[in-house]
């Protein structure tokens, strides 16, 4: 009998969200999905990997983890140990509770978990629903369904990873893009405690969005699922081949050396 395809789930948002639950549950139809993620939120984590301290796995039922640890760390921990030596065909992280466009990526702990399968050399997806009044985490899943099934079935490029978002709305297509940008108005916010001691809040005001065409923002901002395609391999080329051509004072010495 064909063995079917290994599915590892994860997310930023912890075990208990519902985002994860309702991904899991559209991806058995793919295959054998194993669940491991963080047992607390862990937003904005970005790539953390906790290297000092061990790790506890709590197991929830057949297939099923949570880790007192980051994204990353549950990737990674799923791959090397909890999956018993069979590593996984795919991994999905989300469905995050709000978007992932733009430069926030970088901040993403669900991207990050993605990458880390990627950086493991497994075909990576990561799944993010922007939120308002009514929306349901049920078309994005239903989305990242057909997307898991045509990755399982084509493969991704080497490195590469498919980072999509979802409209509030029910969407009324896809379209590919490229990232955004963004600016916070108020990047820090300062204040007293009760004690009145200064504290600080980083992340403050309401973002400010590129609404160039062809990127992420205004595509999902306009109803439509975002897919862009992200590489691990963050060189500037066009850059690095100018100095290359021009090879500046400070890197002459190098370059003559190399």
């Amino acid at each position: 009998m064909e063995r079917r395809p290994r599915i590892l789930v994860t997310n930023d948002d912890g075990y208990t969200s519902q985002g994860i639950q309702v991904l899991a549950d559209a991806l058995e139809a793919l295959g054998e999905v194993w669940v491991v993620a963080p047992n607390r939120e862990q937003s904005a984590v970005s790539h953390a990997l906790t290297l000092h301290r061990p790790l506890r796995a709590e197991r929830l039922g057949e297939h099923r983890f949570s880790v007192d640890g980051t994204p990353t760390d549950c990737v990674t921990l799923a791959a090397g140990s909890l999956m018993a030596g069979a590593p996984p065909d795919i991994v999905v992280s989300g469905i995050n509770f709000g978007a992932n466009m733009g430069v926030d990526v970088h901040y993403s702990g669900t991207v990050s978990a993605a990458f880390e399968g990627v950086i493991l050399g497994f075909p990576a997806i990561a799944v993010s629903q922007l939120v308002g009044e009514e929306f349901s985490f049920h078309p994005a899943a239903r989305f990242a369904r057909q997307l898991t099934d045509w990755v399982l079935r084509h493969g991704l490029p080497p490195n590469t990873l498919l980072n999509v978002n979802v409209p509030v709305e029910p969407p009324r297509g896809v379209r590919l893009t490229r990232l955004g940008s963004r600016r916070y108005t108020e990047g820090v916010i300062e204040q007293n405690d009760p004690r009145g001691r200064q504290i600080y809040w980083i992340g403050g005001g309401e973002p400010q969005w590129d609404s160039t065409p062809g990127t992420d923002f205004p595509v999902a901002h306009g109803g439509l699922i975002s897919v862009t395609p992200l590489h691990l391999d963050m060189t500037e080329r066009r850059f690095l081949e100018k100095l290359q051509r021009d090879l500046p004072s400070w890197a002459e010495a190098g370059e003559k050396s190399a």
